[in-house]
Order: structure tokens, then sequence, then C-alpha cells
């Protein structure tokens, strides 16, 4: 798994400051509970240095279902048990887990159909090959305008600016439903404080000016640089929840 990989090399580095990771919601608060062994703690070896940024997950579903909104599927779903199936990038995705956490709150019965990568599940879904799936936004934007899939909601607990019209999953009978892809800047553990700190002030400098920020908006990337000890509770909160979800689930890998 790549992730892993290169936050193994990270974490193994020495703590100077000059070798960083591209932290994920993957290698920081599922990978801990959906692999067996680990050549590396995702949390304690590792100097939180700030969040970068996120991007809204969507749950879309294959236009001839003839459902229009959470409510409709979840009643679909419930009459039909274990015949609806939704895709994924793969077992352990943050995608994966986001349908995982789905059945969780609702009690439906759907099978996970994993795919190697976002690419290849798209098709599938548009055939209706799959019943439905959960995306990052700004890769299904297209298809939902283009009217070729269904967007039900978006998994962040407020709505996107990208596409305000889709409603929220949490404003649709699921309070607290949250699952975003995000990214963070991540240095070997025992980086001394203030080294830390330094690369804070210009990550948040950097992610602040208005170049910087357009262009992650125009990726579908929300910028929201913040405190070590923020995404410190971040990672831990989050790791809580997906390590509940993983566990609730059954899904397990070998690194």
């Amino acid at each position: 798994y790549g992730g892993n990989i290169g936050a193994d090399l990270v974490a193994k580095s020495e703590p100077d400051g000059y070798t960083l990771l591209i932290g994920t919601v993957g290698i920081h608060t599922i990978n801990g509970a959906l692999y067996e062994k680990m050549s590396f703690h995702p949390i304690q070896d590792f100097t939180p240095i700030s969040f970068l940024a996120s991007t809204p997950n969507v749950l879309v579903v294959n236009k001839s279902l003839g459902v229009n909104n959470l409510r409709e599927l979840i009643e679909l779903a419930k009459a039909k048990p274990n015949e609806l199936t939704f895709g994924s990038s793969g077992v352990g995705t943050s995608l994966h887990m986001s349908g995982e956490l789905l059945k969780e709150m609702t009690g439906i019965k759907i099978r996970h159909i994993p795919y190697k990568g976002r690419a290849q599940s798209l098709p599938d879904l548009i055939s209706g090959r799959i019943s439905m799936l959960f995306d990052n936004l700004s890769s299904s934007l297209p298809l939902i305008k283009a009217g070729d899939i269904q967007a039900l909601g978006v998994t962040t607990l407020k709505r996107s600016p990208v596409a305000p019209e889709i409603p929220t999953m949490a404003e649709q009978g699921l309070p607290g439903f949250e699952a975003t892809s995000w990214f963070s800047l991540m240095a070997p553990a025992n980086l001394p404080a203030a080294v830390q700190m330094r690369l804070n002030a210009l990550t948040r400098e950097t992610l602040n000016t208005p170049e910087v920020r357009k262009k992650l908006l125009t990726s579908g990337l929300d910028p929201a640089p913040g405190s070590p000890q923020e995404l410190s509770k971040l990672m831990q909160v989050e790791s809580n929840k997906w390590g509940r979800v993983v566990y609730k689930s059954g899904a397990k890998l070998e690194q």
C-alpha cells in the first residue's frame, strides 16, 4: 500500500524538519485498524505540523434506481436487503469506509464491490453494474452535471460551495454523518518544538496566499491550515471513529 510505504520512510527518518509526509485520513486513522501488523504507529511515530485541506465526498447512485434522495435510497435498500451494491476504490479506503459508515448508521444491508481505483468503478456505476458509491465530489461533479449519475448527498457537515444544490447526509436524517478525505503535513516523531512551529507558520502562510487558495479550491480542495494541537485532536477523534467502523465491517488487510 503506497501510503504506508511513504509513511514508514518518514517515520524512520531523522526528525530534522527536512523529511516530511503528506498525511491522509487513511494513513493516520484507518490503516491502524485495517492492517493486522504495521511497521510504524500511525499517530505516535509522527509529529503533527498542520492540517492542509479536505475534499468532500459525495454519495452517487445509478439513475435507474429511481431514487431522488437519501430517504428513498434507504427505503429501497431495506426492501431489498443484500441486493444493492456499493463500489469503492479498494478495501479500507476512506470511500469504502464511507459506505460502511452508511450501513452502520442506517442498518441497511448492501454488498461492497471493491475496485482497483476510482477510475474503474465510475463506468460500472453509470452502466448499472453497481448501484452506488462514494466518490470525491471533484471527481464525480462533471458526471453529475452531465446527468450520467444521481447525487444524493455530500459527506461534509455543511454543503459544499462547489455544489451547494447537493444536500448533506446529515440534513437528510443522519446527523453527525461526516466522512471527508483530508490531507495534513507530518514530520517524524520527536521533532524539536521550535522546528514544528516554524513549519506550521510557513504552512499557514503558504496556504493563505490567494494564488494557492485559488488553486486548491479550483481542484476541489478546501484549504484549512490550523495548529498542531488541532490536528492531533482530529487524528485521535477520527482514529476512534474509523477504528470502530473498520472493526464492525470486518475488513482486514496484510501489509
